[in-house]
């Protein structure tokens, strides 16, 4: 199996976290991984994405053109990024900051109220958690127990507060998509 995904919002929305959490997932599971972050002219505020290659086989290439699923944050990462995804491939949008539908029918769609699910779990910026959650759960490429578990790793040290926020916003992500 090989899932190829494009994770994409502003700077200062987690993007390049989330692409980092997932190599971290699926490293964790024993599968090859690759990251390759992408930033505009300014890191908050500005265009970021990121590309991640989850394989159970070796990868040959860290470049994402087609990707197989989108993870999209904010409205401006849809207009550039929902024509990329391949044919029968999945964007995962953030319904809170994103006011219109998917145009293409030759995509399956899943939408997340990434902001508002987070408010309710105790800080909007754990918005790009709970996408996470939703996505491992819909379409498995990691678990959600890994990416529960890369938490540990990738914010080492940030404070039981932040971490249960953290977490319980992937869980509710999660849970939007059983």
């Amino acid at each position: 199996m090989v899932s190829k995904i494009r994770c994409a919002g502003f700077g200062g929305q987690g993007i390049v976290l989330m692409g980092k959490l997932v190599a971290q997932a699926g490293m964790m599971e024993e599968k090859h991984t690759t990251f390759f972050p992408q930033y505009g002219a300014a890191m908050r505020g500005g265009t970021a994405n990121c590309s991640v290659v989850v394989s159970d086989d070796t990868i040959a290439s860290p470049m994402v053109e087609e990707p197989d699923v989108v993870l999209i944050m904010n409205g401006p990462s849809l207009d550039k990024f929902e024509s990329t995804v391949r044919a029968g491939g999945w964007i995962f949008y953030n319904t809170s900051l994103i006011d219109r539908e998917v145009k293409r029918g030759d995509v399956e769609v899943f939408k997340v109220a990434a902001n508002d699910v987070a408010k309710e779990a105790g800080s909007t910026r754990s918005a790009n958690m709970v996408m996470l959650g939703a996505f491992a759960e819909k379409l498995g490429a990691v678990s959600v127990e890994a990416l529960l578990d890369s938490l540990d790793v990738m914010l080492k040290g940030k404070g039981d507060k932040i971490m249960n926020v953290t977490r319980e916003a992937m869980k509710r992500g999660a849970a939007l998509a059983k």
